[in-house]
């Protein structure tokens, strides 16, 4: 696989301090939503990169009070 590093679905969950659960992943893979993942086998990796960019593209700014606004890819 490379030198890129990959996370199992507890690593994962792990990783957001169990904001987003071993479920959450599962039912997410189901719906083909959530963070690109990889199956060989029966396992299921995700690889970091890939991650890194969803939670880059989830990134919320905060401006002014009571306003939200979403950061794009491109923007980051």
């Amino acid at each position: 696989m490379g030198s890129q590093k990959y996370l199992t679905i507890d690593e994962v969950a792990e990783r957001y301090r169990g904001a987003v659960s071993v479920g959450t992943l599962r039912n997410w893979r189901a719906m083909r939503v959530g963070p690109t993942f990889v199956k060989i086998g029966k396992a299921i990796l995700y690889p970091e990169i890939e991650l890194s960019a969803w939670e880059k593209t989830n990134m919320v700014a905060c401006r002014a009070p009571g306003k939200r606004s979403v950061i794009g890819p491109d923007q980051a």
